[in-house]
């Protein structure tokens, strides 16, 4: 199988059990993004840690607002959830995903910066995070 159909059946699973929570955007009938959300599955993290699991819009749909609805959509979930901070892990390289979330309130926690891998591609990548309220 490979990472693109790994990918997918994770979605896949995750839509049908709700684990991440997911929404998405759409525009006429075409999903344009999608956010995945839930607890945060950091180590040590206290319950009401929420985390975006995974942010997504189309490259079309870029700065049109999508990212900024699926962010409100994630927050009010997580606040539904009685969650009171969120982080984000955001690949280092990938400065236009880092501003997103600074402009929308988070900050770098370097101290986290860590390499994940993912397939055989290695990524820099650290946690943001930020109150819900």
């Amino acid at each position: 199988m490979s990472s693109v159909e790994k990918r997918q059946a994770y979605w896949r699973e995750a839509i049908e059990f709700c684990e991440p929570q997911v929404q998405v955007a759409i525009d006429g009938d075409k999903i344009v993004g999608f956010v995945g959300f839930d607890r945060s599955r950091d180590e040590k993290s206290r319950q009401t840690t929420g985390e975006i699991w995974a942010i997504y819009a189309s490259p079309s749909h870029w700065s049109q607002g999508v990212g900024v609805a699926l962010w409100d959509a994630a927050r009010d979930g997580l606040l539904e959830e009685g969650c009171t901070n969120v982080t984000a892990w955001v690949p280092l390289r990938n400065e236009r995903a880092l501003r997103f979330h600074e402009l929308a309130g988070f900050k770098r926690e370097m101290t986290t910066a860590k390499t994940a891998q993912i397939g055989a591609i290695k990524i820099e990548e650290v946690r943001l995070k930020r109150p819900l309220n």
